[in-house]
């Protein structure tokens, strides 16, 4: 029975020797392999305690830092010192943020990283030194070529071929002076060169730029190719395999509309005022909130309101033409901004006397209101004849990509 008890033991002290050697083979493994180190927003999230969150209804920026544990009295500090950078006021319900906490008993927040898109982004310190600044994440740029043929319509041939609709958008404003899209027909076909941004090399972030096109239209194919003719601004726009551009000194509207619900006209009658007068303008009828275009470069010379006119911008675009957009919701340009053809000055609306959300465009030459769709409108800056080589040297590699695509068929 002695016998039998101390051979109990022996086992017993020996299992327990091989759990400890284990145990400390396992820990000694764990101690090999640490956690991978994760670096976002420029900091090194293993750091902090990382709570994940998005603006909800009701949130404020006070109201998120307090609920982490913030006093009032450091809110109102961290706010003076940043709203320079980052205005707490507009923050906006569905956007995503990150507060990066101390790792310590208290959890003190030393980082409010606000998401403005998926790239930029805003980061307050809350901690000892307060400031805020902007950043972005790393982007990577990828290029694809392919091809799509018309068997309805662009939307359609570009939803086919699994594209972002962008696509569709992009395409529409380059050849907007050489095809009529609403006449497209069975069998016009497409190819294209394009950049695609990816945020660290993985995550998909929209279209860059198309490069290079060629669109066949009726059995004509029209090139185009993005190129900067102006290496002291930079610039870009589209020509074509001549060098000749594709785009106009104007847009041909100051936005996506869905209809003209009234043109220029010297008698029109008013259906606020409900009386007849002379209409100079063009009203573009448009969803509230659409986004409405600079229809040239330029300085814009007013951004107010009056009565009739409602929210309004005014463009000059040189010594001949100026531009006035009427009736927005909302006002994105200051007096005094330069903007291109194509930036957002505003949104639709209907402020002012306006009776339904729509844009009312009015164009002046010389001084005079004239109506655009009357005007022999010039087109835009040809490439100088001394800088033509430059432009076919650059362009034969991206034409030679073009021809190697081949068109699929219906």
């Amino acid at each position: 029975m002695k016998r039998l008890s101390y051979l109990l033991v022996m086992m017993w002290a020996f299992t327990s020797c091989s759990d400890e050697v284990r145990q400390a083979e396992i820990a000694e493994v764990i101690e090999e392999e640490p956690a991978p180190v994760v670096q976002e927003f420029g900091f090194t999230l293993n750091d902090y305690v990382v709570v994940r969150d998005t603006i909800r209804s009701g949130d404020s920026f006070g109201n998120i830092l307090i609920n982490h544990g913030v006093s009032h009295g450091d809110v109102f500090k961290i706010v003076q010192e940043v709203k320079d950078i980052f205005d707490p006021r507009k923050i906006v319900l569905g956007k995503p943020y990150v507060i990066l906490k101390a790792k310590d008993s208290a959890q003190t927040p030393k980082a409010f990283i606000y998401e403005n898109d998926k790239i930029q982004y805003t980061v307050v310190n809350t901690g000892d030194s307060i400031a805020a600044y902007k950043a972005e994440k790393p982007v990577t740029i990828k290029q694809r070529a392919v091809s799509g043929v018309i068997s309805s319509s662009l939307s359609a041939a570009v939803e086919e071929e699994g594209l972002n609709f962008l696509i569709t958008h992009e395409m529409s404003n380059i050849y907007q002076w050489s095809i009529d899209f609403f006449r497209l027909q069975k069998g016009d076909k497409f190819k294209l060169v394009f950049n695609e941004k990816y945020i660290n090399d993985t995550i998909y972030a929209g279209i860059d730029n198309i490069e290079a096109a060629v669109f066949v239209h009726q059995e004509k194919p029209y090139y185009a190719f993005n190129y900067a003719s102006d290496s002291t601004s930079g610039d870009l726009a589209y020509y074509d395999e001549e060098a000749r551009p594709l785009q106009s000194f104007f847009l041909k509207a100051p936005l996506n509309y869905s209809r003209i619900s009234s043109r220029f006209s010297p008698r029109r009658y008013h259906p606020v005022q409900k009386r007849w007068k002379a209409h100079k303008g063009t009203d573009y009828a448009a969803p509230h909130g659409t986004p409405i275009w600079s229809t040239a470069n330029g300085v814009v010379i007013a951004s107010s309101y009056t009565a009739g006119n409602g929210n309004y911008v005014k463009v000059k675009h040189n010594g001949t033409y100026t531009t006035q957009y009427l009736h927005m919701s909302k006002r994105a340009v200051k007096q005094g901004q330069r903007v291109k053809q194509g930036d957002v000055i505003g949104y639709v609306g209907s402020t002012g006397l306006a009776t339904g959300p729509h844009v009312c465009y009015r164009f002046w030459v010389n001084g005079e209101q004239r109506d655009p769709f009357r005007q022999n409108l010039p087109s835009a800056e040809p490439i100088e004849d001394k800088l033509k080589p430059t432009y076919f040297a650059a362009i034969e590699p991206l034409k030679a990509e073009l021809g190697k695509i081949e068109f699929k068929n219906i």
